[in-house]
């Protein structure tokens, strides 16, 4: 698998992340082990963990892989911090009205010592702010990352879910090397602010939901799958908010796409994303080993030219 620069750092990930927000509910440690042997195989670098995943299960679970089965050395680690006591949500889902945002330099370094115990670690590659925080001074937050860095706990700082003048207001005074921001087929909004924002402070993007939560894959097509996310009552309404008609025309150029060059709508909606300018890496989850196995194949999908041309513009004219 390829690596690339984060930003204007000498950080190096994997062009594809591997996300572990279904591990502990929706994936077991078995098949968790599986996906993370499969991932390195492949040259996969970049792990994306929290201590929310699944109530806390997905990072005990990645901690009992860490070293074992896989050299922690081997491994980007991103991690991330922000709310209290551990309730935040992947990037790109709004945080929900019970969870308490909190960035100060109390909680984000408390959180920081509590990840590092559970994971049998003594730091992070990529440590996250996992959301703004209007109550706490940005001087604070800012310090906070330096303090973190300083201290070799953490290797570089980034940030989760923030609008582009909220990356831009921490990036000028705090040194910042990633952005997550949620960029797909169908959320291009990143193209027009987070992105030149970051280029602008030589942060690196890494696109998450980069399948707008399985839409782009095609399963939505015939209905919704009783196995889906769309089936499950958590995230059943955010995925169907997302089947509109936009959503099947990008769908069906993609299927269209994917038939020609022999491969799937998962594949190819990756290799968009992979390709795009800006882009360091980008984060996919998968159920089971079986997804993996299809999210991997994006890794060797050269897309042509024309038909990155032809999606692009079937996703901008949908945005209409």
């Amino acid at each position: 698998m390829e690596q690339r620069t984060v930003g204007r750092s000498g950080l190096r990930v994997s062009r594809m992340g591997l996300a572990t927000h279904t591990w502990g509910s929706h994936t077991d440690a078995e098949d968790a082990a599986g996906q993370l042997v499969a991932f390195v195989e492949a040259g996969g670098t970049l792990v994306d963990t929290s201590p929310a995943y699944a109530g806390g299960a997905a990072q005990r679970i990645l901690a009992e892989l860490l070293g074992d089965l896989v050299s922690r050395d081997e491994l980007v680690l991103s991690g991330c911090a922000g709310t209290a006591p551990w309730g935040f949500p992947p990037a790109g889902v709004p945080v929900p009205a019970q969870v308490t945002v909190d960035t100060s330099r109390r909680a984000l370094l408390r959180q920081l010592d509590r990840t590092l115990l559970e994971l049998g670690t003594d730091h992070l590659d990529i440590w996250n702010v996992a959301v703004w925080d209007p109550r706490t001074p940005l001087e604070e937050v800012a310090s906070t990352l330096e303090q973190a860095v300083r201290s070799g706990r953490v290797r570089y700082a980034g940030v989760r879910g923030f609008g582009a003048w909220q990356l831009a207001s921490l990036a000028a005074v705090a040194p910042v090397t990633a952005a997550q921001t949620p960029y797909s087929l169908l959320a291009r909004g990143a193209e027009a602010d987070v992105v030149p924002a970051a280029r602008f402070h030589g942060v690196g993007v890494i696109a998450s939901a980069p399948l707008a939560g399985g839409i782009l894959t095609g399963k939505y097509r015939d209905g919704v799958p009783a196995d889906s996310r769309g089936a499950d009552e958590a995230t059943a309404a955010e995925i169907r908010s997302g089947l509109d008609e936009r959503a099947t025309r990008v769908v069906d150029a993609l299927v269209t796409a994917a038939d020609g060059l022999g491969t799937s709508p998962l594949a190819v909606a990756l290799a968009w994303i992979r390709d795009r300018p800006g882009i360091a890496s980008m984060i996919v989850g998968a159920r089971d080993i079986g997804q993996l196995t299809g999210v991997l194949a994006a890794e060797t999908l050269e897309l042509p030219r024309a038909i990155a041309a032809a999606l692009d513009d079937v996703s901008a004219r949908a945005a209409d």
